[in-house]
């Protein structure tokens, strides 16, 4: 039996197994980026009145307080149905959301409704453009933010509202031209370092390369870059090694020809993680170098 994939999103709604989408825009009226709200839940559909069909859907006329939020898939019983409506009510209220919902012999994993249920905070009002993947044990969320904090933070609730057999891969990018151009180069990659120190591997060198054109490329914008660590180990030694790798990523750079007073360096050692240090995954993914437009 199929554990099942939770799409939100752009896609069709689907098939066989344990699915769930939710999508819709809305908050306060005019196109403010944290005022459109794409919701979470488990499978997919658009944010039309019109019946959902496979592949990208048009934009929808309405504005941005006025689009349904619909919710469509296939969960394992009517309680986890009830569960995901009543969450979804409170957030966008009870008139915007559509109800598509089937119930059907799913197998989902242990404490699932509990789980899908934390992931529908209140901050997915800050998200515009969003798409939430559940893939198994697996989460996955996108869209545009107004700003790097609301970005981590969001993240960092999410994976913390989830016990330690999930996942959550933070796609959210920040919103601006000059953010974006640094978001899409670094793609979601690691700036490598030998293990325990600031000494940069060839990746890590391969990846700033392609840093330092990004950076170029929107003007004298300055930057904060920002080091951070899992937690294994102590605190203050995690502070020290993620300001010296922040400091290596920034000489790096001015060797590349970027100006060193366009740049700022924090090391903020394990204290912002983006996924749950119980896990090697969690682990080399709060192992990371973060770049924000200031």
């Amino acid at each position: 039996m199929n554990m099942g994939k939770r799409v939100i999103g752009w896609a069709g709604a689907a098939g066989t197994g344990l699915l769930l989408a939710v999508i819709g825009i809305g908050g306060v009226a005019g196109r403010v980026r944290a005022s459109q709200q794409v919701p979470a839940a488990v499978a997919a559909v658009a944010a039309t009145s019109a019946p959902a069909a496979p592949g990208p859907l048009p934009a929808a006329a309405a504005s941005p307080a006025d689009k349904p939020v619909v919710v469509a898939g296939t969960v394992p019983d009517e309680a986890t149905r009830v569960a995901v409506l009543a969450r979804l009510r409170a957030l966008y209220g009870e008139a915007r959301v559509v109800d598509r919902i089937e119930v059907d012999n799913v197998v989902a994993p242990p404490n699932w409704q509990s789980h899908v249920v934390n992931l529908l905070g209140d901050d997915l009002r800050q998200v515009s453009g969003g798409q939430l993947e559940v893939n198994g044990n697996v989460v996955r969320v996108q869209g545009e933010v107004g700003n790097e904090a609301q970005r981590q933070q969001l993240a960092s609730r999410m994976s913390t509202s989830l016990n330690r057999t999930w996942t959550v891969h933070n796609v959210l990018r920040v919103g601006g031209s000059k953010q974006a151009v640094l978001d899409q180069a670094l793609a979601n990659r690691t700036i490598e370092f030998q293990s325990g120190s600031a000494n940069l591997t060839a990746q890590g060198i391969a990846v700033l390369e392609q840093m330092a054109a990004a950076m170029r490329s929107i003007g004298t914008a300055r930057v904060r870059i920002s080091g951070h660590t899992d937690n294994v180990g102590a605190r203050a030694a995690n502070v020290t090694l993620s300001q010296s790798r922040a400091d290596a990523v920034r000489r790096y750079l001015e060797s590349a020809g970027i100006e060193a007073s366009r740049m700022t360096v924090q090391g903020l050692g394990p204290d912002r993680p983006v996924a749950d240090n119980s896990s090697a995954d969690g682990r080399a993914r709060n192992r990371r170098i973060e770049f924000t437009v200031l």
